[in-house]
């Protein structure tokens, strides 16, 4: 018999009545839809049909594993489309078990049971009440027990717990100015970088000293007693807040070179406990030959008094067309309302008699017997001058600051005056969203005065730190912090005062973790890079900066103006004020 090849017999054959394995030009995907993969996906089974999605679903997030939360998962849901029906259903199968099981509720390894409502008598030590929020786990070990807070529990249901603010609404806050297009930024610099600036410098010397003080009423310092609570009163005085650049003094002190750089301790302060701020603020900076002058706007946020700026869960903004009560509770209403009462304490808090008042060395420089129909209010001026000079300096480089005072007080010792600076702290609603988690102050700022202070360094960190630092700088011999309160906390038009607590102003800054020096270094570097900047330029050339703190993130940052900047702004608001005048006058 002939030999023959399979080969050959293949070959013979049709195309159609072939069979055995496909040849290499097949293509064995048709009509197999396409499964995504990532590389982070394991090769493990071609074809698993004891594990379907189902189970993992039941599983929940007893399986879920935080050390794999960042890996790929890209065409991990596919597995789906591979399933097979079964014919029968599995489910309707069960084991039958004669062994004893424990009544008592167990837990499975990594697994999780939430629990809420009230607390049923003997569970978990309790006997009856509410029971708190928690989370049980790793039952086998008894470990893994963790408790949450019951108001959490009852007023955030299905939330996630315990990881500090990650749900917190996000707040974007107004710039103090807006920045103009013909601006240049020249220099950005984030707290952290400011924090660690430091600068030695001696106690200043008083130059000269102006206006009056009225003696402080020792009464306020007393408790007052129920049901008789004084009332803060509007008083009508005259008193002023001059920027640097227009203080006759300082322009006379300018004109005989007795410093280098003229501020204000209102602007300075600013400036000195800038790491503490949070709310958006501008200074301007005029250079003129070798002089520079801290300078504020008008009606610039520097003279307004914040409320809980630094508080976690700060007061927000609610848009006016709301009508809602919370109005009055907005970081601008609350501004406005504590600059009025600043300006009331410092002068209800004082004793006006003609002959018990101590009388400074010159007159107020901004009062006008002429022109001013109110009362001069109880305010001394001090002219102080700081030497900031470093080795490296050639010749002194010196500051002056226009600093004040409110009231005078004799020592009961000595028989000395001290004299004082008087600021208020006020509370609109300790249950109101921005409170901070403030105590009552009519229950608890007798009783408990050391926490209710404590949550007021907290919360207006950056307020009572410019406080302190004018008082240092104007070399005052105690500070009083007033305690005022909403007669009813759903009006802001009437107060009481509460109390009235005194503090010399080195020991409070000790208090409040304030360190002055770093305060110094802050100005001194402002001042070098202003310096630097024109170095080159003609010396009688006026140039204009803005230094503006950024109202979401903890940075400032140096703008270069046009000289004629807020001038024209200026000259319009003028302008309107005389229009007024003559329709009132008509």
């Amino acid at each position: 018999m002939a030999p023959f090849s399979i080969a050959d017999i293949v070959a013979a054959l049709p195309a159609e009545d072939t069979w055995g394995p496909a040849t290499a030009g097949d293509n064995m995907l048709d009509g197999v839809p396409y499964a995504p993969f990532s590389k982070g996906d394991k090769l493990g089974r071609m074809a698993d049909w004891t594990a379907g999605s189902g189970d993992r679903e039941r599983q929940g997030r007893q399986n879920y594993n935080r050390n794999f939360r960042d890996q790929q998962v890209y065409g991990a849901g596919t597995s789906s489309l591979f399933a097979v029906q079964t014919a029968e259903d599995e489910s309707s199968f069960s084991v039958v078990d004669n062994t004893r099981t424990s009544a008592k509720r167990t837990f499975g390894r990594g697994g999780g049971t939430v629990f809420r409502g009230r607390g049923q008598r003997g569970g978990m030590g309790q006997r009856g009440g509410r029971a708190g929020f928690q989370r049980v786990g790793a039952g086998g070990r008894g470990q893994g027990d963790r408790y949450y807070d019951s108001r959490n529990a009852r007023s955030n249901r299905g939330r996630r717990f315990g990881w500090k603010d990650y749900d917190k609404p996000q707040r974007t806050r107004e710039p103090s100015i807006n920045i103009r297009p013909d601006w240049t930024m020249l220099e950005e610099v984030d707290f952290s970088r400011l924090s660690k600036l430091n600068l030695d410098t001696p106690d200043g010397e008083d130059l000269d000293t102006y206006g009056f003080l009225s003696y402080y009423d020792r009464s306020y310092d007393k408790a007052p007693v129920k049901n008789a609570e004084r009332r803060l009163q509007s008083l009508d005085r005259a008193a002023y807040n001059v920027t640097t650049s227009q203080d006759p003094v300082i322009q006379e002190l300018a004109e005989k070179d007795e410093a280098t750089i003229f501020a204000t301790s209102d602007i300075l302060s600013m400036l000195m406990c800038a790491p503490r701020s949070v709310y958006s603020w501008d200074i301007v900076i005029v250079h003129q030959g070798n002089k520079i002058y801290f300078d504020k706007r008008d009606g610039a946020s520097i003279d307004l008094v914040t409320v809980n700026e630094n508080a976690a869960d700060a007061p927000m903004e609610v848009a006016e067309s709301s009508g809602k009560q919370e109005s009055i509770n907005t970081p601008s209403a609350l501004a406005m309302e504590a600059t009025f009462i600043n300006h009331n304490f410092a002068l209800q808090t004082v004793s006006e008699s003609p002959e018990a008042k101590v009388e400074f060395n010159q007159p107020n420089p901004f009062y006008n017997e002429a022109e001013e129909t109110e009362p001069l209010a109880s305010k001394g001026y001090k002219y102080r001058r700081f030497d900031l000079s470093l080795e490296r300096d050639e010749e002194p480089f010196n500051l002056i600051v226009r600093t004040e005072v409110d009231a005078v007080m004799r020592n009961p010792v000595t028989g000395d005056d001290q004299q004082l600076v008087v600021k208020a702290l006020n509370e609109f609603d300790s249950k109101a969203q921005g409170s901070g988690g403030a105590l009552d102050w009519r229950s608890k700022l007798w009783s408990q005065r050391g926490a209710v202070v404590a949550t007021e360094m907290k919360n207006n960190s950056s307020k009572l730190a410019r406080w302190t630092t004018q008082a240092i700088l104007a070399k005052a011999d105690a500070i009083k912090l007033g305690f005022v309160s909403r007669v009813n906390p759903r009006s802001a038009s009437s107060h009481v005062v509460l109390g009235v607590v005194g503090y010399k102003p080195r020991e409070f800054a000790t208090q409040m973790n304030l360190n002055l020096g770093n305060g110094w270094g802050i100005v001194r570097t402002i001042v070098d890079r202003i310096r630097a900047l024109d170095a080159e330029d003609d010396a009688e050339k006026v140039k204009k900066y803005v230094l503006i703190k950024d109202p979401n993130k903890p940075v400032i940052r140096l703008y270069s103006v046009p000289a004629t900047t807020f001038e024209e702004d200026e000259e319009a608001a003028a302008e309107e004020q005389e229009a007024k005048e003559a329709e009132e006058e008509e």
